[in-house]
């Protein structure tokens, strides 16, 4: 029975195709508020505008009832325009034709009726332009008599509608202003409520930021909103698996390296004893030689890769309650690898204050902090130079181990932590695990470490500064 096909990865959108919770949430609620102004601006202005051409309209076709009323009563006469000559920019403006279109009396000469309006019998008021400006224009039917028979006359009655615009732009500003702040005052509880909304996930995310690397320990449902719990869960059950496949990974390295350990340390021992036998033949002790050298590095491979799985983050971690004196510490240390430096003609030095300096932490890793700093430096260090441990107290204890060696260049000097990684062009034997130790053994103990160059420029010197909460009496 064949095994189903793997399922083929979904991509992910784009970045820029992805937008964030918040601007999704701001889209959908303030677009439709933008919607509504612009709709109620244009609702608003519609009915300002009817609104005060209403009673414009209403005096405009009075004043031409009027008028019609003295043409018929009278006829055209002189008289009429008393009152009714064009002032101003609201003048009331007219001229009388005939069904022919002919003008029979005017104060204004106004455009001629169009046919449809000559066609029509009832009034009809439209927008017209006269002189360059716009006027508000009234077409009225109507009869009079004149020489013994009645005849049909059209009077075009006009004004100008700057007026009827100012108090449209009052009703306009009457009715949208009002709008205008409420929909302000809805945007701005909007957003309000929004970023209050998002308090909880900030608060979340500063709790997640600020746990160190190697906390797999589940978030706290509570400190997130109902809807954001299902994913709180299964985070929580990504870190449990994560958590599970870490040991899984410690415990085969520790295994791994706990069953070589044995074997090369034989052949390391065998090896030894088999050069210093005299009756090799000369072409196998170089051969000999050389593989004395592979099994002491294995051995050191090994010994290295034990130390890393015992101080790798989600191992038990040391007592906080363990004072130990760095000072004794360091002067052990250099002690046991005085002889390295003096068989590679280094000259090995230990300053340090005629005093405690008392940290908390496990004697075992905090050695194998203080060992891998030692072997790092005496390794790299060329015959005839200089190492130092230094050791000091300006607030939290501190220790650096300084070299005249190589130096390492400050592009790469946060790599040199990183496991198995070498210096390019370095052709000094190594593994590239000495480094990554002192890193997770300052890691667990909440240190800090700080690269800098050696004495004079030369070299490198590597700090280890321990949190002040850490100092102790011993």
């Amino acid at each position: 029975m064949s095994a189903p096909a793997p399922r083929s990865p979904q991509p992910y959108p784009d970045d820029d195709d992805v937008l964030s919770l918040r601007q999704l949430l701001v889209n959908w609620l303030f677009t439709p508020l933008y919607l509504l102004l612009l709709f109620s601006s244009i609702a608003g202005y519609i009915a300002a505008m009817k609104l005060s051409n209403r009673p414009y309209d209403l005096v405009l076709t009075e004043r031409a009832n009027f008028l019609v009323n003295h043409f018929q009563a009278k006829g055209p006469d002189n008289r009429m325009l008393e009152g009714h000559l064009p002032q101003g920019e609201g003048a009331f403006l007219f001229t009388v034709f005939d069904r022919s279109g002919q003008v029979v009396f005017s104060n204004a000469l106004l455009p001629r009726p169009r046919p449809d309006d000559l066609a029509r019998q009832d009034s009809r008021l439209r927008d017209a332009y006269f002189n360059g400006y716009r006027i508000r224009l009234l077409t009225l039917h109507f009869s009079a008599l004149r020489e013994g028979r009645r005849q049909e006359y059209v009077i075009q009655a006009g004004e100008a509608i700057g007026d009827r615009l100012s108090l449209g732009r009052s009703i306009l500003g009457t009715i949208v202003i009002p709008q205008l702040i409420f929909i302000a005052t809805a945007g701005l509880a909007v957003w309000i409520g929004i970023k209050r909304g998002f308090q909880p996930l900030e608060r979340l995310r500063r709790r997640i930021a600020e746990r160190s690397r190697d906390d797999l320990h589940p978030l706290d449902e509570a400190m997130a909103p109902e809807e954001v719990r299902p994913f709180i869960r299964e985070i929580n059950a990504l870190l449990a698996r994560i958590g599970l496949m870490l040991e899984s990974q410690r415990r085969f390295v520790a295994d791994a390296a706990h069953q070589l350990r044995t074997p090369f340390a034989g052949l390391k021992a065998q090896a030894e004893l088999a050069r210093r036998e005299k009756d090799i033949p000369p072409g196998l002790h170089a051969s000999m030689e050389l593989i004395c050298q592979g099994a002491q590095r294995c051995s050191r491979l090994v010994n290295q890769l034990l130390t890393l799985a015992r101080n790798e983050p989600g191992t038990a971690a040391f007592s906080a309650q363990s004072p130990i004196d760095l000072r004794r510490l360091a002067h052990e240390a250099a002690m046991d690898w005085g002889p390295e430096a003096v068989r590679k003609g280094i000259e090995l030095a230990l300053e340090a204050p005629e005093m405690q300096l008392p940290v908390r932490g496990e004697e075992g890793p905090l050695r194998d902090l203080v060992d891998n700093l030692l072997d790092n430096a005496i390794r790299y260090t060329p015959t005839g130079g200089h190492v130092t441990v230094r050791l000091g107290y300006d607030a939290r204890a501190w220790l650096s181990v300084e070299d005249d060696g190589p130096g390492i260049p400050a592009a790469l000097r946060d790599k040199v932590f990183e496991r198995f990684w070498r210096i390019p062009g370095n052709a000094q034997p190594g593994t590239g695990l000495g480094l990554a130790i002192v890193a997770e053994v300052a890691t667990r103990h909440g240190a800090e470490i700080h690269i800098h160059d050696g004495p004079n420029g030369h070299g490198v010197s590597i700090s280890v500064h321990f949190p002040h909460h850490a100092t102790v009496q011993v």
